[in-house]
């Protein structure tokens, strides 16, 4: 309040001191260079206009009294526009209080009276009330901006508990404050990994319930001959269908549960892919490898196992063909691929074939198309890992499969 009067009140106050000031000087001046004869209209116009007297009688002995004080303020006015301090004469009469001063007028002075109802502002109801808006105004600014910020969060509390609840929320929006946009924007992130998880449970159940169907029934088929007559062939055929299981169940607790973030280690890379190709490689189909000798920071059964999925996948899909395990080695990052002469994938089903159970063999064999978790594997073993994996057709036929790792700085050929 109190910087509210010193740079809003005062110095209006004391402009309209000075220009009062100024008013009374030169009504003062006017009316002494006017003949005589035009002087008396010059008073009354200007009793009638500005509430201002004047007289050639001097205005009193001044008295150390109280003045309101706005005319405090007007005594410097017209001390700095006569040149010298003067303390204005207050007298009673008739028509009201009148304050009185004396101005330079020609060559002698005039009294010059002013109405104390001329000054009708009341200085201390103008602060308060200028106050009071001043606090009105901040209450409802305030609540306008609590209410900016609190419906963000409301929509936030109301789409957490939906999520709690098992629901799907829409996405926040991305608008208000910064710090709110990046909550949102962070939020909205959440509420999408939450809509993906439920999506690959729902396909995962889906897929393990289907699955399962053929080799239970295959089981249930067995068991009912072996009653009849014991056949060693069928225990055989019973033991592969549970190991089918056993693997189909354990692919699908590794999705299900995320697969464990493990720590980087030197590895040789050229190395790694060697040994794949000896364990995979038969007098059927070749494997050639194609990779600097480069050591680099990785986790290295996470890298053996989703380049052993590409590579199984490459080797099922395309019998009797050569296949390539290359490595790609630049400054700032490494690209292992695995590429073979299949049959290829159609554009449009590049991003699809990562989706757990989506196969594009429709026959369900396992012989010839897996369980369809393979590459859903690869996706989340990259995922984890921090690297990134694509499929694209290989020039001259065939599919090439790429696991691209971001090299750290340590990372050297040797």
């Amino acid at each position: 309040m109190g910087l509210f009067a010193f740079w809003v009140v005062l110095p209006l106050a004391r402009r309209s001191a000075d220009d009062l000031a100024g008013l009374m000087v030169l009504s003062a001046q006017t009316w002494a260079e006017l003949p005589p004869a035009t002087r008396p209209a010059f008073e009354v116009e200007l009793l009638k206009s500005h509430a201002l007297v004047l007289r050639a009688d001097p205005p009193g002995v001044a008295r150390d009294e109280w003045h309101p004080p706005y005319f405090y303020l007007l005594e410097d006015a017209l001390a700095r526009r006569t040149g010298h301090a003067q303390h204005l004469v207050r007298e009673e009469l008739d028509t009201g209080t009148w304050y009185w001063a004396s101005v330079p007028a020609g060559s002698g002075q005039l009294s010059v009276g002013l109405s104390a109802s001329r000054i009708d502002s009341q200085p201390v109801t103008a602060f308060f009330v200028a106050i009071f808006v001043g606090f009105a105004g901040a209450v409802g600014i305030s609540i306008w901006l609590a209410r900016r910020l609190t419906q963000p969060l409301a929509q936030l509390e109301a789409a957490s508990a939906l999520i709690g609840q098992g629901g799907m929320p829409v996405l926040l929006p991305e608008t208000g404050p910064l710090e709110m946009v990046r909550l949102s924007r962070r939020f909205n992130a959440m509420a999408q990994q939450v809509r993906d998880l439920l999506s690959t449970r729902t396909t995962l159940l889906a897929g393990v319930s289907h699955d399962l169907r053929t080799p239970l029934a295959r089981m249930r088929l067995a068991l009912e001959m072996l009653r009849d007559k014991p056949d060693p062939g069928l225990i055989d055929r019973m033991d592969r269908d549970i190991e089918q299981m056993n693997q189909l169940i354990g692919q699908v607790l590794d999705l299900a549960r995320g697969l464990a973030h493990e720590a980087s280690v030197p590895t040789d890379v050229a190395a790694l892919l060697q040994q794949l190709a000896d364990e995979h490689a038969s007098t059927d189909t070749p494997i050639l490898v194609n990779c600097p000798t480069v050591q680099l920071a990785v986790a290295p059964a996470a890298l053996r196992r989703a380049l052993g999925n590409l590579l199984q996948n490459a080797l099922r899909y395309a019998p009797g063909q050569p296949v390539e395990l290359v490595g790609d080695v630049s400054r700032t990052r490494v690209r292992l691929g695995v590429l073979d002469r299949g049959p290829g994938i159609a554009p449009e089903h590049l991003d699809a074939v990562f989706e757990p159970f989506h196969r594009l063999e429709t026959s369900r064999s396992r012989a010839t198309g897996g369980a369809g978790l393979g590459l859903a594997i690869v996706r989340e073993l990259a995922r984890v890992h921090g690297w990134q994996v694509q499929l694209q057709a290989r020039p001259g036929g065939g599919l090439q499969a790429w696991i691209t790792i971001e090299a750290p700085p340590q990372a050297a050929r040797v």
